[in-house]
């Protein structure tokens, strides 16, 4: 049976709860398997063992292990060959080589082969157990990694919207929950945090995913262009108009319209849309017939609604029936726990775009990173992780391929020096702890005000204040 063959018929089975690890052993002499099983299994490793490569294949083909440790030298086969052919048929697999004939050429060739670690005989038991404790913390971070990417692909078709804290993931369980309606929806949020990419999530996990998704930025045009652009005109309706012209909710019927910026629609126009909202129906420019058409509204703004409505800005029924569901996006600040992965995504994005070997990030222009305040949120990220891969003669970037204001730190809120050698886990709790705490110190105390200046529901903000364990003050400053 080929190498392939085995691979494509696993199961991938996994190890039973509370088990350290699966590890295979693949040596022909007995003495060395029966010698690394009884060291693994007290150490609570599961263990099966093959005596020559076909039959470790043939284990392998029967289930997934987090480690394969591999004898060098096989009685059918050598085994820097066969790691060549199992690390391409599954780039994931953790394998640590092991030999009595170790050589510098022998260990290169492993490692540069894919190989997690290169071990002699005798070994050191300590060092031994070492090597196995982080081969199968690799592969199963990986794991994980990809059993994340795809569970997230299968299920939002997110595949430009990053993200693993727990205010993203509510709103991906959101977004999954009002895809199959025809209800309208809100989104809510700072420029930059995304508001396209989640509407665009919800069109493509609802039943109009084979009818257009439209944008419109409501923003960037004047009264009489966007009424045209939306509802289309008859000839002669205006001097420009020479022929009729179909608008944007004829495009998207049986669609979604995604109406970006609606906060600076002017009055009239909002009349307008106020009457598709309730009717289904309008009329183009100039025209007397009415059209029907089944369009679902999706409308996005980064500004407070419910004021424009108190000041007369914006119409009260217009706000009411956009805001049948509403999404609140969270700004970057607050859920810093995804810088890292935004920026690992946008350096691979940037790197194949500019056809350029991966860049990674070192550690300290990840600090930078994660301690800058990003007043432009994910885009304004995005463009930093551009600009530093375009600018980058090497595959690392550090603190000198960064804007100054980012490196100094400026507008953000600073790390203790002591904290410093802390976790990146660490540092973006110290970082959210300070951010939350300077701005309910802003709104003394004041909770509700604190979530509206930061634009996420009042539950977010209590959750994120138990979580960090930050000390409530009463309004008047006392605890």
């Amino acid at each position: 049976m080929s190498e392939l063959a085995v691979v494509s018929r696993r199961n991938f089975g996994e190890a039973s709860p509370g088990s350290a690890g699966s590890v295979l052993i693949v040596d022909d002499e007995a003495e060395i398997r029966e010698s690394l099983r009884t060291l693994l299994e007290l150490e609570g490793y599961e263990v099966e063992s093959a005596s020559s490569g076909e039959e470790g294949l043939s284990r392998m083909g029967e289930r997934t292990f987090d480690l394969v440790l591999l004898d060098v030298a096989l009685p059918d086969r050598n085994g820097l060959d066969l790691l060549v052919g199992l690390r391409s048929l599954d780039p994931l697999m953790s394998v640590v080589m092991i030999t009595a004939y170790g050589t510098v050429e022998n260990a290169v060739r492993a490692m540069q082969s894919g190989a997690a670690n290169f071990i002699q005989k005798p070994w050191d038991n300590e060092k031994l157990l070492a090597d196995v404790r982080a081969a199968v913390a690799r592969h199963r971070a990986e794991e994980e990694n990809v059993q994340l990417k795809r569970a997230l692909k299968q299920r939002y078709n997110f595949e430009n919207i990053v993200g693993k804290s727990e205010p993203m993931l509510k709103i991906f369980d959101l977004v999954a929950q009002v895809a199959p309606s025809r209800s309208t929806v809100l989104l809510q949020g700072e420029s930059g945090t995304g508001k396209e990419l989640i509407a665009k999530a919800i069109h493509l996990n609802s039943p109009r995913r084979e009818r257009s998704f439209v944008p419109v930025n409501t923003g960037s045009m004047p009264p009489d262009l966007l009424e045209s652009t939306l509802f289309g005109h008859v000839k002669g309706a205006f001097t420009s108009a020479i022929a009729s012209k179909k608008g944007l909710f004829e495009i998207a019927d049986r669609g979604t319209l995604f109406l970006d910026e609606i906060g600076t629609m002017g009055t009239e126009t909002q009349s307008k849309i106020l009457r598709v909202l309730q009717d289904r129906k309008f009329m183009h420019l100039g025209g007397v017939q009415e059209v029907q058409v089944d369009v679902r509204i999706i409308a996005a703004t980064n500004v407070d609604l419910k004021q424009m409505v108190r000041e007369g800005k914006f119409r009260e029924d217009l706000f009411y029936r956009l805001n049948v569901i509403t999404i609140d996006l969270p700004p970057l600040r607050l859920r810093r726990e995804d810088i890292p992965l935004l920026a690992e995504y946008f350096l691979k994005k940037y790197s194949e775009e500019n056809e350029r070997p991966e860049r990674h990030i070192n550690n300290e222009a990840l600090r930078a990173l994660v301690n800058y305040a990003w007043p432009g949120n994910v885009r304004e990220l995005e463009n930093v992780i551009e600009r530093a891969v375009v600018l980058s003669a090497g595959q690392e970037i550090g603190p000198d391929l960064l804007p100054s204001h980012i490196v100094e730190r400026g507008g953000a809120i600073p790390i203790l020096e002591h904290r410093m050698d802390a976790s990146l886990f660490d540092i973006v709790e110290d970082c959210e702890r300070r951010i939350i705490t300077d701005m309910l110190e802003k709104c003394n105390w004041n909770q509700t005000e604190a979530a509206e200046r930061f634009r996420v529901p009042l539950s977010t903000l209590n959750q994120k204040i138990k979580r960090l364990n930050i000390e409530l003050r009463r309004k008047n400053g006392t605890k």
